[in-house]
């Protein structure tokens, strides 16, 4: 299916008669000084909230949207971006307050769920309503201008953009899809059959293989982000719904739901090479993990615990939970700071 195409600019939606202007890449803020901070979205609680890593306890907790999803922090640290899986929106949350500062609409039925703040400065989302990708330029801006482009998959749930910002890849949890999509010339996506229910999506630090994980086939996948080729199939534990690549490139890491722990995958041979229990199979239900979040420095895993309004910290090296921090009801999407 052919990218379908728009741009919303002071809130009106508009038809292209051109190519998306080229992405600025250059990071234009340098990073906030700011104690090490975890924000959270509790998607049954309906509210954000702020944990010091420091201390281990949540400082800060507001309403924010129905059903808050992904999280992602400004180049800055001044903002944190969260989107409104049960509206249309995304909302962009100021990280000393919490208060809101701006709402983005996306349109009918748009259902925002993966979010990238990149480098930047642009903000990236999926609208699994709409089965597209937003490109949201200069987001907190009065004069934002928002590219719309149709990936054409059912569920296009989670997202990767490239570090030149010029590609895009999301999963399509109910077309058993990956999609590529072109930001800058809106050449038509290529979508390639992964596994079942491919969810989680990665891309290495140095842009030069896309990790993905299907939950519904316990596998994970390297491909090239280019030809969209599976190079690697790995198997994993039950129901890998998220997978997230260590800062340093070196090993990848499926969120394993149903045996509550994490496969490490060396990326370089693309082998499990060690399992690290989070909670463990009798307490797995009753936890519910999900997102997963690596710490800047790749020493700590952030572990989102859904059914107990936990999220547990754990130790890379070790492979022990260090602590669990009491969040919101049903916490789920994370970002960190710094």
């Amino acid at each position: 299916m052919p990218a379908r195409g728009g741009i919303i600019a002071a809130g009106a939606l508009l038809a292209l008669t051109a190519c998306a202007p080229i992405a600025e890449v250059a990071q234009t803020r340098s990073a906030a000084e700011m104690p090490p901070t975890l924000f959270v979205a509790a998607k049954r609680g309906n509210t954000l909230s702020k944990v010091d890593l420091a201390t281990g306890k949540e400082v800060l907790r507001l309403p924010s949207c129905t059903n808050p999803h992904e999280l992602a922090t400004s180049p800055d640290g001044q903002h944190v971006a969260l989107a409104c899986y049960g509206g249309t929106s995304v909302d962009i949350f100021d990280t000393g307050s919490l208060e809101r500062a701006v709402s983005i609409e996306l349109g009918d039925k748009a259902r925002p769920h993966g979010i990238v703040w990149h480098g930047n400065g642009d903000l990236y989302v999926t609208a699994e309503g709409r089965r597209s990708v937003f490109w949201i330029r200069n987001p907190l801006d009065d004069a934002r201008e928002l590219f719309e482009f149709g990936t054409g998959k059912d569920g296009s749930h989670m997202l990767a953009v490239s570090p030149d910002a010029r590609t895009a890849w999301t999963t399509d949890l109910g077309s058993r899809t990956v999609t590529r999509v072109d930001l800058l010339t809106r050449r038509a996506p290529l979508s390639v059959t992964v596994g079942e229910e491919p969810e989680g999506i990665a891309l290495a630090p140095d842009g030069s293989t896309l990790w993905v994980s299907a939950r519904g086939s316990n596998q994970a996948f390297a491909l090239d982000p280019v030809t969209m080729q599976v190079r690697e199939t790995v198997a994993t534990g039950r129901f890998p719904l998220r997978i997230a690549v260590r800062p340093q490139g070196d090993v990848a890491v499926t969120s394993d739901l149903q045996d509550g722990s994490l496969s490490v995958i060396d990326t370089a041979s693309a082998k499990v090479i060690r399992t690290i229990a989070v909670s463990g199979p009798a307490e797995a239900q009753a936890r519910f993990q999900v997102t997963i979040l690596w710490s800047a420095d790749g020493e700590r895993i952030y572990v989102a615990e859904t059914a107990s309004d936990t999220v547990a910290e754990v130790d890379y090296a070790s492979g022990q939970v260090l602590r669990r921090l009491k969040v919101g009801e049903g916490g789920d999407g994370m970002a960190i700071l710094p």
